[in-house]
Parts: C-alpha cells; sequence; structure tokens
C-alpha cells in the first residue's frame, strides 16, 4: 500500500506521473507473486529496527560537507533550534521563542533550560554560538550549513538561555534553513574534538544516540532514554518507542529490496523504480512517497569554457534532450519531471519554465548553425574551426541510482542526435568532486534539496561559484541583474514581493539555460508494514523520522 504525505505547493505543482501495477510489471519484467513477503515474525520494541540506505556517508557530522545521507540519519539524533510543518509555517523547538530586529539584522533566541545532549552537557546559548560558528568555520568544509550562513556575522550570549545571531544583511529564509537537519544542534564539547571523531560520533539532544559507526556498512544508535524535545511534528513525547536502530548501508538497489522482501532490514530509502509494482502490490510493504524542494535533479551546464560559454549552444543541448520518454523507460512513472530550477513542491514554485525546452531537433539544429556548428564529420558529430563538438561529463556511477544511470546514456544518445558527443567520464567521487570544484567539466549531475526558494541563490548566484567543500553553482554562471534580485527576496517578508522577485529569477535562470532538468528529488521509502508502523517524513526535507515508529501488535 501507498501513504502518499501532503506536499506543500505555492501553485500548482505537476502531478506524479500516474503509476498502474500492470505498466510496472511489464516494463520492469517482473513476476507478481501472491505469498508476499518473507520473514514475517512480529516485531518488537526492544529489538533492533533496521533501516537501509544505499548511500554511504563519509562524514555522521552533517555540518561537514553536507550532503543527503548525513541529513537523513541526523534527523534522528540532533534536534534544530526550529521547527517546520508541512505548510511551510516556523515553530518552536530548542528555542522555545525568538524576536527579529527592525532591520532584520539582528535575531533573538531564547533556548530551552531543561534539555541535555547525551554527552551529559546542557543545552545553553552557548551552544547555538558554537554551533553556528563551526558551521562557518572553513576547517569545517561545510558546502551546505555553511553555504546557508554566508549572512552570518556571529552571536553574541547574553546569558544562559539567551543567545543573539547577528547577519550583515536582511535574510528572510533564515529560519527556514535552520529547521533542516544539515543545521541540527551539536554539543558544543564534542565539537571540540578532532573532526575525524566527531564525523564518528556526533553528539545531539536527539531521540537515538550513535553507539557505533563502521564506514560502508552501518551505524548502530540506541535510544535517548531520557529525551523530552520532540518537535511539534511528533506523534508522542518522551524517549522514542524503539529501542535501537542499525542504520545499514546496501548500495545495490536490488539487494537492498530483496533484504526488505527476506524481512531481513525493516526499511529502507531509495526505493528501486523496477520493485515499485511488486511493492505496491504486497499487503505487507508501505510506501512512503513524498517529492522533495529545492532544486530538482539535474544537468548543469558549465558556462565558464566551450562550449556551454554559448548561450545558444546551451539550449540546443535541452533542446536535444528527450528526457520525459527517458524518464519513464527507466523509472517507469515513478518519479515527477521536471522542467525548470525549482521542484514542484518549493515554495514561489512557477509552473512557466516547466516546457520551456522540450525536445526540437530542428531548433536545436537552428541554434546550433548560428553558433558555427555547421559541419559533421563522419560519425555525425558537429564541428567548428576543425573541432568536434564534445562534452565532458565526469560521474560518479556509485553516487546516483541504477535508473539514473540509464537515463544519462539514453540523454547521451540523443545529444548525439543533434551533433552533441557526450562522453561519460566515470570516476570515483574523490576525483569526479575535484573536478567539480575546478570547474574541469562540461556537465555536472547534481541537485540541491531545500525547504526555500532561495536554493535560486545557492545554485545560480554569483557568490556561489568559489569551493567551502564543493562549489555550489556548478555553471559557474554571473550576472549581477540575478544576483540583486535574489538578494532583495530575502530583504522582504511580504509574500507577494517575494513571489514577483523569485519569477524573475527563474525567469533569467530559464532564459540563460544554465541546467537540463530531469525530475524532482524525492522520498521515497518502503516500511515493513507487517512489522512496524507510524515511520514518517520529517517536514523540513522530508526525510525518515523514525521517533514515531512502533512495533506491530502481533495479537
Amino acid at each position: 500500500m501507498i501513504q502518499e504525505p501532503r506536499v506543500r505547493t505555492a501553485s500548482p505543482s505537476t502531478p506524479r506521473p500516474p503509476r498502474t501495477l500492470a505498466l510496472l510489471a511489464v516494463a520492469a519484467g517482473l513476476v507478481l507473486t501472491t505469498s508476499g513477503c518473507g520473514g514475517s515474525a512480529a516485531a518488537s520494541e526492544d529489538d533492533t529496527f533496521v533501516f537501509a540506505t544505499g548511500k554511504d556517508i563519509s562524514c555522521l557530522d552533517p555540518h561537514v560537507n553536507g550532503d543527503m545521507p548525513q541529513a537523513s540519519i541526523a534527523a534522528n539524533y540532533l534536534d534544530s533550534l526550529v521547527s517546520q510543518d508541512s505548510e511551510g509555517a516556523i515553530h518552536p523547538w530548542l528555542a522555545t521563542d525568538w524576536s527579529v530586529s527592525d532591520d532584520g539584522l539582528s535575531y533573538t533566541f531564547t533556548v530551552r533550560d531543561d534539555v541535555w545532549f547525551t554527552d551529559g552537557t546542557k543545552l545553553t546559548a552557548e551552544a547555538v554560538k558554537a554551533n553556528l560558528d563551526h558551521m562557518i568555520d572553513p576547517d569545517t568544509q561545510s558546502g551546505t550549513a555553511g553555504g546557508y550562513l554566508k549572512p552570518y556575522v556571529g552571536t553574541e550570549v547574553v546569558d544562559e538561555t539567551t543567545a543573539v545571531v547577528t547577519l550583515n544583511r536582511p535574510y528572510a529564509a533564515f529560519l527556514e534553513v535552520l529547521a533542516q537537519p544539515f543545521l541540527g544542534i551539536e554539543s558544543p564539547e564534542a565539537l571540540k574534538r578532532p573532526q575525524a571523531e566527531n564525523c564518528n560520533a556526533p553528539v545531539g539532544t536527539g531521540p537515538y544516540k550513535i553507539v557505533d559507526y563502521v564506514p560502508q556498512s552501518k551505524v548502530s544508535l540506541v535510544r535517548n532514554e531520557d529525551y523530552n524535545s520532540a518537535p511539534p511534528y511528533a506523534q508522542h513525547e518522551g524517549p522514542a518507542h524503539i529501542e535501537k536502530i542499525e542504520w545499514r548501508i546496501v548500495p545495490e538497489d536490488s539487494t537492498r529490496y530483496g533484504l526488505l522482501r527476506a524481512g531481513q532490514v525493516d526499511a529502507l530509502d531509495l526505493m528501486p523504480s523496477v520493485h515499485f509494482g511488486e511493492a505496491e502490490a504486497d499487503p505487507n510493504v508501505e510506501l512512503i512517497l513524498q517529492d522533495r524542494p529545492g532544486n530538482p535533479t539535474n544537468l548543469i551546464l558549465n558556462t565558464t569554457r566551450a562550449p556551454f560559454d554559448d548561450v545558444d549552444v546551451r539550449k540546443a543541448f535541452l533542446h536535444s534532450a528527450y528526457v520525459d520518454a527517458g524518464i519513464n523507460s527507466v523509472y517507469f512513472g515513478t518519479v515527477t519531471r521536471a522542467g525548470g530550477p525549482l521542484s514542484s513542491t518549493t515554495g514561489f514554485y512557477s509552473p512557466d519554465f516547466e516546457h520551456v525546452y522540450d525536445p526540437d531537433p530542428d531548433e536545436a539544429a537552428r541554434l546550433l548553425d548560428e553558433a558555427g556548428w555547421t559541419e559533421r564529420d563522419d560519425e555525425g558529430y558537429r564541428v567548428k574551426d576543425g573541432e568536434r563538438l564534445t562534452v565532458h561529463f565526469p560521474y560518479t556511477p556509485g553516487a546516483w541510482p541504477t535508473a539514473h544511470q540509464a537515463l544519462v546514456t539514453q540523454i547521451q544518445a540523443t545529444a548525439k542526435k543533434a551533433g552533441f558527443e557526450v562522453l561519460i567520464e566515470n570516476g570515483d567521487g574523490a576525483t569526479v568532486s575535484e573536478l567539480g570544484n575546478n570547474f574541469a567539466y562540461d556537465l555536472r549531475a547534481d541537485y540541491w534539496n531545500t525547504n526555500t526558494a532561495d536554493v535560486l541563490r545557492i545554485v545560480f548566484s554569483s557568490e556561489y561559484t568559489e569551493s567551502a567543500g564543493f562549489v555550489p553553482n556548478g555553471s559557474g554562471f554571473r550576472n549581477p541583474e540575478l544576483d540583486g534580485i535574489l538578494n532583495d527576496a530575502l530583504a522582504t517578508d511580504d509574500p507577494a514581493e517575494r513571489e514577483r522577485l523569485y519569477y524573475e529569477a527563474q525567469q533569467i535562470v530559464s532564459d540563460n539555460a544554465l541546467q537540463l532538468p530531469l525530475y524532482n528529488q524525492a522520498s521515497q521509502v518502503a516500511l515493513r508494514s507487517d512489522r512496524y508502523g507510524n515511520l514518517t517524513l520529517e517536514p523540513s526535507l522530508s526525510l525518515p523520522y523514525l521517533y514515531d515508529v512502533t512495533a506491530v501488535d502481533s495479537e
């Protein structure tokens, strides 16, 4: 069965393509059985809840670098200063209240005086300062949390429960990003340890605490018996129901799903698209699905060097790609197509940019002709001044689902028909990341999950073209007009004005053909519902939240 949490949209969103069991079964070549899952022994809350994820976690501290696997597990052992509900409203959490100065440059937070970190350190205003300072410290290499905090100047500790945070410019999205697990609050004493030590065992105030970490294998967590700081979106208070969690890393899609079917794991994320039909038909499996806000999965075009320094060539490449056909053939309708720079679940999203660059071979040919790529060589690739129209695409297959790998291969094939030679150059994560930090590529596979339209500033503004662990603006695009619009959007709390400004920003991004949008990022979680229930998604980034999980009554 499927549980589909409600998703917030600022304007009409692109509907999820319909999924029918027959279509999925035929497309995936599945043989559905009537026996359901195996391993259906009743669960107990004293058992270990096993959650299987498809991506390794290089550092458990979400302040460092900042990738989604870090935030996913952090949502279960860190609390945040504030929380966000499913409608986007901000509520208290570790901070009981706050006020904002008239000029928008000062935020005064009052934190709870009855919360302790699991290392015995008390939560105080000093912890707020230590965490924000840690996120912006260059040594932390915080590409995500630190990137969000570019306006941060410093924190004054007024007393044990009062912290005054100063910014260098108004930042309307500040509370929204503070609600994310990437900016979860860690023990200030634990943060004093060497980074490698803190990466292996960060310390929070959350419902679980980390007790062991085996890289590329598993993370073991145990219940925080003293937990008393559940967020408003939680379904209960006090300690978590389940005593222990094993967060297991299983990169291979079919293996991960096979473990769920066999009852060896209780839930998984990155649900493989080829198994959706089987899971939907199984009464012992519950699918929990929700598109995430932010910048959708995309291929970003590097504007700092040829050939994509020419906007006509960029537009031609976008018109050469048959993304819908590719998605239907490899994802079988399990993802939502994206056509613009914001996913359809992001506030201030506009649908006006969804079909600007639909497939159009004639338009692609015309644009390439105008750009001077008028000849073709013996293999059919476009040529200009004796040089082939070559696009270098460094890629780490293990960092992406199997379906994504198939999709980019299909895009490579359709681009060839237009005359582009797309070289998919497979490499390990470190090598591809280094190329990315030096703009040594033409295409880069990308996405940015966040709960605010300010993602446009992070992904496209001039100030994010330098590395802080990685370069958020992978296009290298610099445009003073866009920078001004995005900064103006942060300086106002007027929703109508923000909508107008973010529309203008989406227009500039679209006009300059900076990305080939593919599909919305999504949480796609499968749960053994014959054993456990109440697995939900935390609202800020739609990440798996295990605090409310309960064992199913066997009677």
